[in-house]
């Protein structure tokens, strides 16, 4: 007995020692709602200067398409007016041939012989000089055409692959966003915010009574809250920012291109003591836009996962505030 307690008491010895010479298992905490918060703001204001990028190769890709288009309009009646004068050439000539008197006998057998043959052929060349003169105008003004055509072309097939080097980059962002938004559903029971019922239709009592093409503007983002952010989009199921203001402003009959950056560029600029309902407020390095409606509120799409609402303007950094013109 002595020795088996004196085995066991040693045995009990050793496994108190392994436990605590034995490395200790670091607990990793879960992150926390506002860590995953944070981590769906983060990658979401990412995903939106890609947007933005985006939207911005578009309207741009969109005015030269209808700049190449007004070219080719413009060459085509161009082509067929080189063509008419050269008919008309080769026509001239050939009748002056057969029926005016050139071939060098008969011209010679007529009355006036050489001297008539020569002022005929002078004639000719004077409105064969003409001719010729017309096909070289035409010839360089299409040459022109074609060249500065050429060069948009090119320009529209860079820009093309530019776009697809941003939906690469897009579709790379929008998988890290699901595995947020998984993490954000395990947290608070969804991926994505769930509207209020009819949150339109309640916001409706609280439309402001603004005149004119601002009203216009600022009924149509009321009418727009509760209904999703939506990448490049401009309505009327979905917004992305950029998408909204412009939606709005489409609504009272003005054009704003559907990117912040370019926005900015065409609005006139105005301070904050000046604002008034349907103007426009510049966020975060022209980095997100928001209409506002008046009394200290915007409504804007405000990131991917998001509703557009209605909200404070002071939501985040203020870069400038601009009035559609």
């Amino acid at each position: 007995m002595p020795s088996l307690r004196n085995l066991l008491r040693t045995m009990a010895l050793a496994g108190m020692s392994a436990a605590l010479i034995a490395p200790t298992a670091v607990a990793h905490a879960e992150p926390s709602p506002a860590d995953l918060t944070r981590q769906i703001e983060t990658s979401s204001a990412e995903l939106e200067r890609v947007v933005e990028s985006y939207n911005k190769l578009t309207e741009e890709i969109r005015t030269n398409k209808a700049a190449a288009a007004r070219l080719q309009a413009r060459i085509g009646p161009l082509e067929q007016q080189v063509e008419q004068s050269r008919a008309d050439v080769a026509e001239l000539a050939t009748t002056a041939y057969k029926n005016g008197g050139l071939r060098t006998a008969d011209a010679f057998l007529r009355p006036g012989g050489s001297a008539a043959l020569l002022d005929r052929l002078s004639t000719i060349d004077q409105l064969t000089r003409k001719r010729q003169e017309s096909i070289s105008g035409f010839t360089a003004n299409q040459r022109r055409l074609i060249d500065e055509k050429s060069r948009l072309d090119a320009t529209l097939a860079r820009q093309a692959a530019q776009a697809r080097q941003l939906a690469a980059g897009k579709r790379q962002i929008e998988s890290d966003l699901a595995e947020l938004y998984e993490l954000r559903r395990q947290a608070y029971g969804a991926a994505t915010e769930r509207p209020a019922p009819k949150p339109a239709a309640v916001e409706a009592a609280n439309v402001p009574a603004v005149a004119g093409d601002a009203g216009t503007a600022v009924r149509y983002a009321f009418g727009a809250v509760g209904k999703p952010y939506v990448w490049a989009a401009d309505g009327p199921n979905g917004y992305d920012c950029s998408g909204l203001t412009s939606a709005a402003w489409r609504a009272a009959g003005r054009s704003l291109p559907h990117n912040v950056r370019m926005q900015w560029g065409v609005v006139a600029h105005i301070g904050r003591s000046e604002l008034r309902p349907g103007d426009l407020i510049f966020y975060s390095g022209l980095g997100h836009v928001a209409l506002y409606v008046g009394d200290g509120q915007v409504i804007d799409a405000p990131s991917a996962g998001r509703n557009v609402l209605k909200r404070g303007m002071n939501m985040m950094s203020i870069q400038g505030y601009g009035r559609v013109r």
